[in-house]
């Protein structure tokens, strides 16, 4: 691993490097600095924040992967990964902030109004922290998800109506993929300020149910022996739980529930629909009768009698007696 380590750090960082001794050393021989001097200072900066960015980007990667090889608990290992990226974000915005401060002070202008600047820091400070409220609410609440383990990327999720994957967690906003493929970007403090669900906390294992709707005659013992044997057939379910039973009735079906039990969100839905298709299949092929219908009794035929007692009927030869 050190060594693997010392190769991919040794190839990441030889780009910047190359460009920070170069800078270094053309700026070392410059008798006469003047503006080729000051760029050249520009260089160094840059190339060394750059070196920097590269050297801290290695390690947290190398040792993420280190700990994701030794660790097979998956919740640890997204836990641990949405740390990790958030520890590299802080990390870039750190590092950038205070290569373009090591810029600006280059400039003797820039000094003396970084003076003037220190003397209004509080009011500016005060200011800013009112008007970027928002921004800063974002800020912290994406530091309580990367620490305080209430969402992670990774984990299946629930929020406004809307089931998906967490794809990306930053310190301001956080996307989750739909499962058609769309992506919604939310703002991180919705996470920490209103209530959602979290299918992956605690286990990915789920429990889903498929309800029918049968007629009253429906043969309740051979579904649920037919049930067992379809869920025998489907790699989906994970053998936790079964079950069926009827949880409701009105005057025209009864309900019935099929309980099954699935490793995942993903399992548990093409489980639910491949129990739903095939009881149904198998209820129109062997138990047609079972299936739902509403039953109507025919209109009555102009040619025929009406009602007794409401108008006199034809006599044999069609006259009314």
């Amino acid at each position: 691993m050190e060594t693997v380590l010392r190769s991919l750090l040794l190839r990441r960082s030889l780009p910047p490097l190359l460009l920070l001794a170069c800078a270094a050393g053309a700026k070392g021989f410059l008798r006469d600095p003047g503006r080729l001097g000051q760029l050249l200072t520009l260089v160094v900066i840059g190339a060394a924040a750059w070196l920097l960015l590269r050297i801290a980007d290695t390690v947290v990667e190398a040792s993420y992967a280190r700990y994701a090889a030794g660790n097979t608990d998956e919740a640890r290992v997204r836990r641990v990964r949405t740390q990790v990226e958030l520890i590299k974000r802080v990390l870039t915005a750190i590092v950038v902030v205070v290569a373009i401060a090591a810029m600006l002070l280059t400039f003797p202008t820039m000094r003396t109004v970084g003076a003037s600047m220190l003397a209004s820091a509080g009011v500016l400070g005060i200011v800013v922290g009112i008007a970027a409220q928002s921004s800063l609410g974002n800020l912290f609440a994406g530091l309580q998800i990367a620490f305080g383990d209430t969402v992670r990327i990774g984990d299946t999720v629930v929020v406004d109506k809307e089931w998906g994957t967490v794809e990306e967690i930053t310190l301001t906003f956080l996307v989750v993929r739909t499962w058609d493929e769309r992506r919604i970007t939310m703002p991180v403090s919705y996470f920490t300020s209103k209530p959602y669900e979290n299918w992956s906390r605690g286990g990915a294992e789920m429990t889903g149910t498929v309800f029918l709707h049968l007629d009253h005659r429906a043969p309740i013992p051979l579904m649920r022996a037919k049930l067992e044997r379809i869920l025998k057939d489907l790699p989906e379910w994970d053998g936790r739980s079964s079950g069926l039973v009827v949880t409701d009735t009105t005057p025209h079906t009864v309900q019935v529930r099929a309980l099954v039990t699935a490793k995942d969100a993903d399992d548990l839905w093409t489980l639910r629909c491949a129990v739903r298709e095939r009881l149904i299949a198998w209820l129109a092929a062997e138990h047609p009768y079972a299936l739902p219908r509403i039953t109507t009794s025919p209109a009555p035929d102009p040619g025929t009698a009406p009602d007794p007692g409401t108008a006199p009927g034809p006599g044999p030869e069609g006259r009314p007696e």
